[in-house]
């Protein structure tokens, strides 16, 4: 597939980035490979804890409330590290930022393997989040960058290689746990094998990059003042603002389900192993649905239906995880995937919703930023919640008023508005 079709299309520049004709000759597969790469790691650090999580609170001494407090740092890390995004790439260059972010994963999943408490555990946590935050500034931005004519189609490759990661982590852990003789230590820190090979392929494009440095260097300067007036226009946006909502409350229930899904399988009489392949599926699903949702939502002015059908799976395995958890899980797992492509709708929304990549990075870090920001109370209050009531009942009800909040304020998200415009 010719993923940009004319070198001509690709007139725009990321800060700090390289001129569109140069990139463009180092291959559209090389930038794509540099994409799928980093996509399939933004999630095995969260996903591939959750099968574990029981034996990570035993081994470490974590009670019910600090343990929601692990599930609400990934979204605290990514609303916190995900505003430097933008700088970094204006000075940097967006491709040394997205292989620096890959050797901050891997360097966090290693040092988290070898915590003797908590606080480590959780410090060596926020390295590989905050690696893991920055990627997911630049995703939509490296998309509108080098694919300007192909947003919902680059779009669906990485939103398909997240999924592949997610639930590659959810489904392995386990088992690689067995093979390392149950030590959960083992079989995480091997997730940072994966996330090597993604930064040669992203310096081979910066040594492009530099060999451009005045271009560059010209592109930089002419894009501060955009950058310096953008930031107030988007607090002022109706869109940014709905576009930050409907993400935050998406990452809610999906830090939720990543996080405590699991437990809430093992609760109902559910082997360790078949909640990790349960959450698999969860995130499995995204796999080929996030090919083709992304292309979707591009051909729709309004994305606010497509979000109300995502959202009522979501309800629908909100209920039977309260009357038939065990009995109905697999049911459970394929509607709760479905919901979960919220958020390749979200991140396409993001490229549609300004017409140059400057515009799309400050877009995507407001909107990741504060949506993120958003989320952070709900894994922890779902784990208060199960601590104080002793099931699952109420926070499950909890996530159904959630979902019903994300369909609505998706369909204000899904609006055909451009932020450059005002909105």
């Amino acid at each position: 597939m010719e993923l940009a079709k004319d070198d001509r299309t690709l007139h725009d520049r990321a800060p700090g980035g390289a001129p569109p004709a140069r990139a463009a000759r180092l291959g559209p597969w090389l930038l794509m490979a540099g994409l799928v790469i980093t996509a399939f790691n933004l999630r095995p650090a969260i996903s591939g804890l959750s099968p574990l999580l029981e034996e990570v609170r035993d081994d470490l001494g974590m009670n019910g409330v600090v343990a929601g407090l692990l599930t609400s740092v990934p979204p605290l890390c990514f609303a916190l590290f995900g505003t430097t995004a933008p700088r970094l790439a204006r000075r940097l260059g967006p491709a040394v930022v997205a292989a620096a972010g890959l050797g901050a994963i891997a360097a966090g999943l290693v040092l988290r393997s070898l915590a003797g408490g908590t606080v480590f555990f959780l410090a060596a946590s926020a390295l590989a989040l905050a690696g893991i935050a920055v990627n997911n500034v630049l995703m939509p931005v490296l998309v509108k960058r080098y694919f300007p004519d192909r947003v919902g189609t680059a779009t669906g490759f990485y939103s398909t290689a997240f999924a592949l990661g997610t639930s590659s982590a959810a489904a392995l852990t386990v088992p690689l746990t067995h093979a390392a003789g149950e030590s959960w230590r083992v079989s995480l820190a091997l997730w940072a094998v994966v996330a090597l090979p993604g930064i040669p392929a992203w310096l081979l494009a910066e040594r492009h990059r530099r060999a451009a440095a005045p271009a560059s260097a010209a592109a930089s300067a002419g894009t501060a003042p955009a950058a310096a007036t953008g930031r107030p226009r988007l607090l002022r946006s109706r869109t940014a603002w709905a576009l930050a909502c409907f993400f935050g409350l998406q990452s809610t229930a999906a830090y939720v389900t990543m996080g405590w899904v699991p437990q809430m399988f093992r609760d109902a009489g559910v082997s360790a192993g078949t909640a990790g392949v349960l959450l698999a599926i969860i995130m499995g699903i995204g796999a080929p649905l996030g090919f083709v949702i992304p292309r979707l939502a591009t051909r729709y002015r309004r994305q606010g239906p497509l979000i109300a059908v995502l959202g009522v799976s979501g309800l629908l395995a909100y209920a039977g995880l309260w009357l038939a958890p065990a009995g109905g899980a697999w049911l459970w797992a394929v509607l709760l995937g479905i919901a979960n492509c919220a958020f390749p709708v979200a991140l396409t929304m993001i490229g549609l919703r300004s017409r140059t990549s400057a515009g799309v990075a400050r877009l995507s870090a407001f909107v990741q930023s504060f949506g993120y920001l958003i989320s952070v109370p709900g894994p922890l209050l779902v784990g208060t919640l199960n601590d104080v009531t002793g099931g699952w009942e109420v926070p499950l009800a909890l996530l159904a008023v959630l979902m019903a909040a994300q369909i609505a304020v998706g369909f204000a998200a899904g609006r055909d508005r451009c932020v450059d415009d005002g909105h």
